[in-house]
């Protein structure tokens, strides 16, 4: 490694971090400026913004939005709560499962804020530390990226697989994360299951409710969503946004064996074996700039039917379930815009771009070196790229930018596909510096207390859960992997 390619290195990793430490919309604008010192300071060649993932999470964002605005999302959080509340004994097993489940469904773990509150009441009104529920709560929630099939990171790992070779789809990626994650999140749960003091042996605890006025606000308030009256229309959102769910799902069972429900298009590709580089008229072309331009030239080219891309397919559903939400459930649009989800989806969108753009350029042009210092490496253990995607992540704060952003790379080192599919899980790292908004918020929410940052920044409520999470989801998954591509499943 060069002096100039750490130096290179190190503005990217600055980037990165000063862009996560202002959050929100300046991690992917900070990246800008990054890639604009490498592109005009040292004149590395730019990478390819990931507009394929961009347009994807645009749709899935934009369904869920209008899924909020309908008021469909309330009615999934009375659910929630009415299951939570009937078992309030199981509340650190029942919450960090609700959780999940929330964003499998919707593709965010920003669905969760209004039912982290209820977690808490819920603890407190049993004598439950709210630490233990409300920790893996937080954790489950983000946990839950990788396991839904309109999520970034998902999306992302099953395009990107496609155009190196590995063809996934995303059912068959979330048949391996959601066992996995489940697993993890229940190791994660029965860890958490007797932590810290019980509420009546606690002396902080115990001391602060000597206080009448801290006695009244940690006790004299319920959180709850039952009393909130749901409309039929924001119910038929529901049944929508889960039918089209269900359509993406079918068309993918359906493709994994070998099936097709969708239309099919003639599709000019590169002969298999064929020649590289071909002169047309005096200019030397690739065989791939032939394709993508629809020229078919005897020995480079050839005219293949090709059914409709998954990318595309998902895409035309969310677009037109969010269109029928709107048409038929009085979703407001203007209140989509201004909702939590739509709102953060987009900061997603923004981010992935600026990260991803950036990770593209740097190592595109380091490609070979890149290689050359990892093939050693990654060749006699493959399941090493998942402490790089780990501590990417604790720096990129963002699960669908870490996949666009590492997994071309993990691929250009011959890692092959069904491991890092195995390692999926460990795109979450952000967990470990406690500055998410889903972990603040949740600090915020436990009126006991009892949910920290620590003193000393790593020591917080989160790191625990996170940790056994993430690495027995990932041990998991590379088993669940291992075992689906001995048997030839992929």
């Amino acid at each position: 490694m060069t002096i100039t390619m750490i130096l290179q290195l190190l503005i990217v990793l600055l980037a990165l971090w000063v862009g996560s430490r202002y959050g929100s919309l300046a991690l992917g604008a900070i990246s800008g400026i990054g890639l604009a010192i490498l592109v005009f300071g040292w004149g590395l060649k730019p990478g390819t913004p990931p507009t394929d993932v961009i347009y994807i999470i645009i749709a899935a964002v934009t369904c869920a939005g209008v899924l909020q605005a309908s008021g469909g999302m309330d009615w999934m959080i009375q659910v929630a709560e009415r299951l939570l509340r009937k078992h309030p004994d199981r509340i650190t097993f029942l919450a960090p499962l609700t959780t999940f489940f929330l964003t499998v469904l919707v593709g965010t773990g920003h669905v969760v804020y209004t039912l982290m509150p209820i977690i808490c009441d819920i603890a407190l009104k049993k004598g439950i530390r709210p630490e233990r529920p409300c920790g893996v709560a937080s954790i489950a929630s983000q946990v839950g990226i990788t396991c839904s099939p309109i999520a970034a990171a998902v999306v992302a790992f099953s395009a990107i697989s496609a155009s190196n070779g590995f063809h996934v789809n995303n059912l068959q990626i979330i048949m391996i994360t959601i066992p996995a994650c489940v697993c993890g999140l229940m190791a994660a749960a029965a860890a958490s299951y007797r932590r810290g003091y019980d509420l009546d042996k606690d002396p902080q605890f115990q001391e602060r409710l000597k206080d009448p006025q801290q006695y009244d606000y940690i006790y004299g308030n319920s959180a709850t969503t039952l009393d909130k009256e749901i409309s039929q229309d924001s119910k038929n959102a529901v049944f929508i946004f889960l039918g089209a769910l269900a359509i993406i799902v079918v068309f993918s069972i359906v493709q994994m064996f070998g099936g097709n429900l969708l239309p099919t298009y003639d599709t000019v590709q590169v002969v298999k074996g064929g020649i590289a580089e071909v002169s047309v008229q005096g200019v030397t072309e690739t065989a791939q700039q032939l394709a993508k331009a629809g020229l078919v030239v005897p020995g480079v080219t050839e005219t293949v039917s090709k059914p409709l891309a998954m990318n595309l397919v998902i895409q035309i559903i969310m677009i037109s379930a969010a269109a029928l939400m709107i048409i038929f459930c009085k979703a407001k649009p203007k209140k989509a815009v201004a909702g939590a989800v739509w709102q953060s989806g987009m900061v997603a969108v923004v981010a992935i771009y600026g990260i991803a753009w950036l990770a593209d350029t740097f190592f595109g042009n380091y490609l070979k070196e890149m290689q050359h210092m990892l093939t050693d490496l990654v060749a006699a253990y493959p399941w090493t790229i998942a402490i790089a995607f780990f501590f990417v992540s604790v720096l990129i704060n963002s699960q669908g930018a870490v996949v666009v952003a590492m997994l071309p790379l993990a691929y250009s080192l011959n890692i092959e596909g069904w491991i890092l599919l195995g390692v999926l899980p460990s795109v979450y790292g952000y967990f470990f510096i406690p500055n998410y908004p889903s972990d603040i918020a949740t600090v915020n929410f436990d009126r006991s207390g009892t949910t920290v940052i620590g003193k000393y920044l790593l020591n917080h409520s989160f790191m625990m859960p996170g940790l056994i999470s993430v690495i027995t989801s990932t041990i998991v998954a590379y088993g669940l992997a291992y075992i689906c591509h001995s048997a030839g499943m992929f």
